[in-house]
This record gives C-alpha cells, sequence and structure tokens, in this order.
C-alpha cells in the first residue's frame, strides 16, 4: 500500500520454508491483489452474518444500521456513503488513500447488501450463536486478508491512524473513542447491540492478528551487500555486518 502504517506492524514469519522459491514481483502483485478483494468480499459476507444473527452488531455497522433505519437505505448502502464521508475527513489529517481503501470503501457494502439478499434469517439461540461465531470467525480472515495485501488502510482506520498523528494520542484511545462514539450514536438511532457486539470485541483482536500473520506476504530476499574484508580481529561469522536486518513485512 502507499501507505503502510497498519502494515508495518506485521512480524514477518521466522524460518520460512526453505522450499518456498523467491516471488516473483508479477507473482506477488497477483497474490496482493487476490488477497485484497477476497478479504474485503468475505469483510462485507461476514457482516452479513452478524445482521442475520440479530445478536449485536460491531460498533459501525451498529451505526451504519441505525441510519438505515432512519432513512430506508440498506445497510450496505449507508456503508459505503459512511466510507466515503470518513474518507473526506482524511483530507485536513494529510491522509493518502492507496487502492485498498477505495476498494474498501466500495466492496464491502456491496458484498454486504449481495450477502444479505441471499442469505435467511436463522431462528432459536442455537443456530443465532453459530452464524455469529462464524461472522465472528470470517471476519477475522477476511481482516488478515486485506491488510496484509499491503494496499493501504480502510477509511475508518486511516482515519484512526490520522488522528493518533494528529493529536499525540494513543491509538488505542483514538480507537476506543472512535468506537464508542459511534456505537452510541448507532444505539440511538436505533441499530443493534448486544451480546454480538460484546463478543466481537473481545475476539476480533486476537482472530486479526492471528490471521495477520497467517497471511503475511513471503519475504522478498535482499540483495546482497558488500562485505569489507575481514581484519584479524573479526572475521565473517562475527562481525556484526553479517547479521541481516529483519525485512520489512510488507515491502513492495
Amino acid at each position: 500500500m502507499p501507505d503502510r502504517g497498519i502494515c508495518r506492524f506485521l512480524a514477518p514469519r521466522k524460518d520460512p520454508p526453505v522450499f518456498l522459491a523467491p516471488a516473483r514481483p508479477t507473482r506477488r502483485l497477483s497474490r496482493r491483489l487476490l488477497q485484497l478483494y477476497a478479504g474485503l468480499a468475505l469483510y462485507g459476507a461476514s457482516s452479513a452474518f452478524l445482521v442475520r444473527a440479530g445478536l449485536g452488531l460491531d460498533p459501525w455497522d451498529v451505526f451504519h444500521q441505525g441510519i438505515a433505519e432512519r432513512t430506508g437505505w440498506s445497510i450496505g448502502t449507508v456503508s459505503v456513503a459512511v466510507g466515503a464521508l470518513v474518507l473526506l475527513l482524511w483530507i485536513p489529517l494529510r491522509q493518502r488513500p492507496g487502492l485498498g481503501t477505495l476498494s474498501n470503501v466500495l466492496a464491502v457494502g456491496l458484498t454486504m447488501d449481495a450477502t444479505l439478499a441471499v442469505l435467511p434469517d436463522v431462528h432459536g439461540a442455537l443456530a443465532q450463536a453459530a452464524l455469529l461465531g462464524a461472522g465472528i470467525v470470517l471476519n477475522g480472515v477476511a481482516t488478515g486478508l486485506y491488510i496484509a495485501a499491503c494496499f493501504g488502510a480502510g477509511p475508518r482506520d486511516g482515519l484512526m491512524t490520522g488522528l493518533h498523528r494528529r493529536t499525540g494520542r494513543s491509538l488505542r484511545l483514538v480507537r476506543t473513542g472512535m468506537e464508542l462514539t459511534v456505537l452510541v450514536a448507532g444505539v440511538l438511532l436505533g441499530g443493534t447491540a448486544g451480546v454480538g457486539t460484546v463478543a466481537y470485541a473481545l475476539a476480533i483482536g486476537p482472530l486479526s492478528q492471528l490471521f495477520l500473520r497467517v497471511f503475511a506476504l513471503p519475504q522478498q530476499p535482499a540483495a546482497p551487500a558488500a562485505t569489507p574484508a575481514a581484519s584479524p580481529a573479526t572475521t565473517p561469522a562475527t562481525s556484526p555486518a553479517a547479521a541481516p536486518e529483519p525485512a520489512a513485512a510488507c515491502s513492495a
């Protein structure tokens, strides 16, 4: 992504299998694009699972659902509109959108509406709980896929990192403040918050961290650096220059 603020926090995998050949640039780009759009589509679908479960949505979708109740729009359409408005807030924060940012605005809402069109309502506590659990896990998978592709932060995540840089407040504080604000506003507008909202809040962090590592891109080998001639006091095995620098997690 042009904006790698989130990607740079991804830790590269340790001890990659020796049988993996270095990825060619074209193949690497194809994989990144596949991860991006698969992740965004899965994110929209998993959000639809939470809607159909009826046990509570994540804070932003509580807000989207509340607006949808008031306007008569579909929740996916509201998600697209809110994403576009949030993106406008990047301008004073001097954030730069990437392909993933613009794709996020459109793809998540569209796939959410498409999934809701074919996914029936569920009834009974067991079926609702199963659909809720599936939605949360798939949301974590989707987050790992599209963020690890490194094509740019989503509009809401970019707003968080932009406010963090401009205010000097911690990311945790900024994110908590944003999500509490949209959650309260969404509930007041008629959105659904409940046990699913709490379960999502507790589970999505660990799940996202897990799947970010699972879908991290293979590291490309760095170009060999010229090694100065070893002095009698320093051999290549013990020279500080012999220790490779850790590769960036989201190198292009």
